[in-house]
């Protein structure tokens, strides 16, 4: 069964600009957007049954990125002016 990747730029169009910023113009961000591709794409390769891994470690993986993927829109909101809903006016 072929899964879907997920690359930011599909899952966040309206956010374009912001992450081309982020990408280049910080280090961190730059960081956890290469961790959330390549977790991505191992997780892809694994539910296409290229890679190996056992259910309760797939579902590990998939938990981390899916809270890799909610801080990367945070910050992706925030760089756009956005509150990212964390109920203090931005202030986290």
């Amino acid at each position: 069964m072929h899964v879907d990747h997920h690359p930011l730029i599909h899952d966040f169009p309206e956010h374009r600009d912001a992450l081309q910023r982020l990408r280049q113009g910080d280090a961190l961000f730059a960081r956890q957007a290469e961790e959330y591709e390549v977790l991505d794409k191992r997780i892809c390769r694994i539910e296409d049954g290229i890679e190996l891994l056992d259910d309760v470690s797939l579902q590990a993986l998939k938990l981390n990125r899916v809270a890799l993927k909610d801080e990367l829109a945070r910050q992706l909101k925030r760089a756009s002016g956005q509150c990212c809903g964390c109920g203090n006016g931005c202030k986290d």
